[in-house]
């Protein structure tokens, strides 16, 4: 699968008679080095050859322009020319454009200079587009699946799990921006051993409410929610179930609440799934016995008490190997001859019961039979190779496995006043609800600091910055910047001072200038970081770069002061209208609410 295909580059769309354009400059760029690359080799100043996909990246120096293609160094081997002919054969072939001014060549380079003019329409541009600025319809009538959070209902969503709740809803956004119709879906572990002990731990808690004697579960869960939840369940049943034996009623009455609780914590960080998918469903249609026949019948899996192996393989047996074949002969799949795995691994385990693997399997094939195109799952470091397991099988079975894609994301640890670091464990009952952190540092901070670095990278979250209200907190300092555009517009008005007829043409200034070159790269970074699956970068290019041009120029750029003009009073108050727009916009893509006032 192809996540990102170039498609119409330029969408014109017209808004009460103003022409807005989102272009993404580097893909517009390269579009047209290919056609000059065509049209040149047609005029005979370049000879015939495959032009390979050309890259435009933002100029490493100002002086050099505002973009620059090191495409003339990418076809010299083909082309068989030095890159300084064929740098004069792209620009002397390069279609005009009313956005460049400029077309010039640095050694084997080729750099693009923006117009003056162009940047100054573009602040009529965005303010015309107002929310819709940097949609794309790219992906218009495709669909997507986001599938993240996915945690057992055994327990409240601990900060340990939101990460990748966090990652999955915006790149949700970042899709739905791209054109596509998004359903975030939510898969339920509500079948196997862990709600059992789920189930037995409710029953312990019950009879212990009620003083009767019972001895607690081994692995049972210990956290104090399950003598919440018996109380809970003794307001609803009295002594009703003292007599029970089947742990069934325990287990779907824990299920049910605190499925009910995951969901209230997570629409508190703004996280609102459009499907539940329940584990127990592919056992109720039969899916995972079907593809477990299918499997069988590609000679994939077989019986044996112990994992096929290499000779020069270690054969101590995990303790995954070890739980499989508790009781006799379990069933493999054979991961070394699907995806080169070091070892192959259980789908049925002795005892009849599958392995998380094989309803995952039957999951991801119910995805491909639903027609996501892709389906992307966002999967804690610990799930690496039991993807890698579902991926290559569901292509063994004639899928194409590339419709699903999938994000890793390390894991987060909570650093307290003291530099103390916190870890937890559901099942210990010791860890951090994510309810209690945006009790704390609120729902902006947690969805920020978990977008903030790349999914390979492992978080710290700074709790004592996430409360700072200043500009060293990066939530404060992003939204500071919304609220400033607010704050002009308001006193403005005040003032009687408006923007309605001003001419954006009076933007001159170098940094004027330079805060609408960092305004219009917003539908850039949405498809940077669908096409890489990288939402983080959203976030950074809001703080390190938006955000960190914005504040230094409104300080410097007044717009109000005795000493501007009223005509390009107007015009400035344009430019931060615009700049509000993008930044709200920005926010809104992260999950995080753009306030007016602070």
């Amino acid at each position: 699968m192809l996540l990102y295909a170039v498609g119409p580059i330029t969408k014109i769309t017209v808004f009460e008679g103003v022409t807005t354009s989102v272009i993404r400059i580097p893909l517009d760029l390269a579009q047209r080095l290919e056609q000059a690359v065509r049209d040149a080799q047609q005029a005979g100043d370049l000879p015939l050859f495959d032009i390979p996909p050309l890259k435009v990246t933002h100029a490493p120096k100002p002086e050099h322009g505002d973009y620059a293609t090191p495409a003339a160094m990418q076809l010299a081997k083909p082309a068989r020319l030095k890159p300084e002919e064929i740098v004069k054969a792209l620009i002397s072939h390069f279609p005009s454009t009313d956005y460049v001014e400029s077309v010039e060549g640095v050694g084997g380079f080729v750099n693009f200079r923006l117009s003056d003019a162009w940047l100054q329409r573009q602040v009529d541009a965005i303010i015309a587009a107002g929310d819709d600025f940097g949609r794309m319809d790219d992906f218009a009538g495709q669909r997507a699946q986001v599938e993240c959070v996915s945690a057992n209902p055994t327990g409240p969503i601990s900060v340990h799990r939101i990460r990748g709740g966090v990652i999955g809803d915006t790149l949700a956004r970042l899709l739905r921006s791209m054109g596509y119709t998004v359903d975030m879906e939510y898969y339920y572990n509500d079948a196997g051993r862990q709600m059992d002990i789920l189930g037995q731990s409710l029953r312990a808690r019950y009879l212990e409410r009620l003083g009767l004697p019972v001895e607690f579960p081994a692995e049972g869960y210990q956290g104090h929610y399950i003598y919440d939840l018996a109380d809970e369940l003794i307001a609803a049943q009295g002594n009703a179930l003292i007599e029970e034996e089947d742990i069934k009623p325990f287990k779907d009455f824990a299920c049910a609440r605190i499925s009910e609780m995951q969901k209230a914590s997570l629409a508190r960080v703004g996280i609102l799934f459009d499907n539940y998918f329940s584990e127990q469903s592919v056992y109720a249609n039969g899916a995972v016995w079907q593809v477990l026949d299918q499997l069988r019948e590609k000679g994939l899996v077989y019986e044996a008490l112990h994992p096929e192996k290499d000779e020069d393989a270690d054969e101590r047996p995990d303790a995954e190997d070890l739980e499989a074949v508790a009781s006799g002969s379990a069933t493999w799949l054979r991961s070394r001859q699907l995806r080169g795995a070091q070892k192959d691994c259980a789908l049925v385990k002795s005892s009849g019961e599958p392995t998380y693997r094989l309803p995952d399997i039957a999951y991801h094939v119910s995805k491909l039979d639903r027609g996501y195109d892709p389906a992307v799952n966002i999967l804690g470091a610990d799930h690496i190779e039991q993807f890698k397991d579902v991926k290559a099988a569901a292509g063994a079975l004639g899928y194409d496995a590339e419709r699903i894609q999938v994000v890793i994301h390390q894991f987060v640890t909570l650093v307290n006043s003291e530099g103390e670091r916190e870890s937890g464990s559901t099942k210990k009952g010791v860890f951090v609800a994510l309810d209690d952190l945006v009790d704390d540092v609120g729902m902006d901070a947690v969805r920020y600091f978990m977008l903030a670095r790349s999914a390979d990278s492992r978080i710290d979250f700074d709790i004592d910055l996430a409360r700072k209200k200043s500009n060293e907190n990066p939530v404060y300092y992003i939204q500071n910047a919304h609220v400033r555009c607010a704050s002009i517009a308001r006193v403005a008005a005040e003032r009687g001072v408006s923007m309605e007829d001003a001419d954006v043409h009076l933007l001159t200034d170098p940094r004027e200038l330079a805060l609408i070159r960092k305004l219009i790269e917003l539908p850039e970074i949405v498809e940077q970081a669908v096409r890489d699956l990288a939402p983080h970068k959203l976030a950074f290019w809001a703080h390190e770069e938006l955000a960190r041009l914005f504040h230094p120029t409104y300080e410097d750029i007044r717009a109000l002061h005795s000493d501007v003009p009223v005509e390009l009073a107007g015009s400035r108050l344009k430019l931060y209208a615009a700049a509000k727009i993008v930044l709200a916009r920005t926010l809104s893509l992260m999950g995080m609410s753009a306030p007016e006032q602070m």
